[in-house]
């Protein structure tokens, strides 16, 4: 079996008409995985054992006549950053090397309960904080469309192993455009949902009030699924809302004709070169479609990377203060009393990239720069999502680039961090307002490097934004 190109339903249609069962294609993958990870470093580990158990289920049901799940038989990758119990869980960090938690994240007993089988935990950029997966104390993952390339970030593993074949859906998380932009640069479809639209239980913090649990897959129609599965109020998750789930797969219907589209000004204006060119011939191709494209203005988006890096690193700040060497962190060897074993464990077990974010989150919380700082931030966070809103008063859905340009070479932005956190200009915004957004592919560049379209839509307007990217998909 070619387990590099199945989809959710080839999968399942194979298993139904008993081409392999489930265990001899977690087996298959699981081989697959081993021999094509030396590649990319996509996968800090695999979990044979768990994902064996987990088919071996599928197959009894299967024989038994029974419903196997939306996700009946498949092989799903995770990011480091999910909780899955008894599978070690580092968040690609030193500082948590040798966790091992106790239970797992609320998506992933949703998508065990549907019949997903994990593969293995997937690399990141420690804690999630990076644009590139160069972040990651266990190594950078490799684009498995061009290995001298970075695959994005944070989640670059969750989309490395879709992209390469290595898993059919995946997992990451998305704080600023983790998922959208690895998506983006590896050619595969990325979904940051709604805001509360999936609970965050068993999601490592990085961000609280950003953080997302959100999949990858290679079509529209999977990622829907996925989504569908792990969606819902959540009792462990104050953040998570109450609302209905609906069943996204049957919006897709392909039909997209009058739908108003509206194409923000400011952020074509970044766009360059072939990025520009692809998503300007995605926009007739919406147009041919039957839609009606317009441009708007969203006249707060020059401040946004100011805005999130001053709100995300503030949380960071705190949220990373429980990681200290008392509790369940590695612990420095070299501490003599309490306050050297706090700095030590901290200073040996946080990368560059996490300390960075750690000493600007406590500078702008700190006394005399709160209101300066962090007040302020939150004050243009308000403007972005009333900018937003306004566009969706006139518009049905928004479309845009998902990155300034396609993936980067390994290396090439690592010495300055500003310029890497411009990789996210176009990203954040949708983060700051809690909206639903994707990235689907566009076509790719001369030298074969994909570029993804973004579609953002109003809060819990997920049927509508899967509707226009499956649409899209199919021309």
């Amino acid at each position: 079996m070619n387990v590099a190109n199945l989809t959710i339903d080839s999968l399942q249609d194979g298993l139904k008409r008993k081409d392999f069962s489930a265990v001899e294609l977690t087996r298959s993958v699981l081989e697959f995985a081993e021999r094509e990870n030396p590649k990319t470093n996509a996968y800090v580990l695999l979990c044979p054992e768990r994902a064996l158990r987990a088919a071996e289920k599928i197959d009894e049901r299967l024989a038994a006549g029974h419903d196997i799940g939306l996700l009946g038989g498949v092989p799903i990758g995770v990011k480091d950053v999910i909780l899955t119990s008894g599978v070690r869980t580092t968040c690609s960090s030193k500082i948590l090397a040798n966790y091992v938690p106790p239970y797992d994240a609320t998506a992933v007993e949703r998508i065990e309960a549907a019949g997903g089988i994990i593969i293995g935990k997937t690399n990141c950029d420690e804690f999630a904080m990076g644009s590139s997966n160069e972040n990651s104390a266990f190594g950078p993952v490799r684009n498995p469309v061009d290995l001298d390339r970075v695959p994005g970030g944070s989640s670059g593993g969750s989309a490395a192993v879709v992209a390469q074949g290595t898993a059919v859906v995946s997992l990451g998380s998305d704080t600023g455009g983790s998922v959208r932009q690895p998506a983006s640069f590896c050619g595969i479809v990325g979904v940051t949902p709604t805001y509360g639209r999936v609970s965050r239980y068993g999601l490592v913090a990085y961000a609280s009030s950003l953080d997302h649990v959100a999949p990858f897959a290679r079509n529209v129609r999977d990622s829907a699924t996925v989504l569908e599965v792990m969606a819902g109020r959540d009792p462990l998750d104050s953040t998570c809302a109450d609302a209905p789930v609906p069943r996204y797969a049957a919006h897709l219907t392909r039909d997209v004709r009058g739908m108003k589209l509206g194409l923000p000004v400011e952020y074509m204006k970044h766009a360059t070169g072939e990025t520009a060119t692809l998503i300007t011939k995605a926009i007739k191709d919406l147009e041919a479609l039957g839609c009606h494209v317009e441009e708007v203005s969203l006249p707060s988006t020059d401040y946004a990377i100011a805005c999130y890096y001053i709100i995300s690193c503030a949380e960071a700040s705190s949220n990373l203060a429980r990681f200290d060497g008392v509790r369940y962190t590695t612990r420095s060897a070299k501490s003599e009393n309490l306050s050297a074993m706090y700095q030590n464990t901290r200073g040996e077990g946080f990368g560059a990239e996490v300390k960075r974010r750690i000493m600007l989150g406590t500078y702008v919380l700190s006394h005399g720069y709160y209101d300066a700082y962090y007040v302020k931030a939150q004050k243009v966070r308000a403007m972005i999502a009333r900018d937003f809103t306004r566009a969706f008063e006139k518009v049905d859905a928004l479309v845009a680039p998902v990155s300034p340009f396609p993936a980067f070479k390994l290396g090439e932005k690592l010495s300055d961090p500003l310029e890497m956190y411009l990789s996210d200009i176009y990203t954040i915004t949708g983060s700051l307002a809690g909206i639903p957004c994707m990235s689907v592919p566009c076509g790719n560049t001369a030298d074969g490097l994909p570029v993804g379209l973004q579609i953002l839509c109003n809060h819990f307007d997920e049927p509508n934004m899967f509707r226009l990217a499956d649409a899209f998909e199919s021309r």
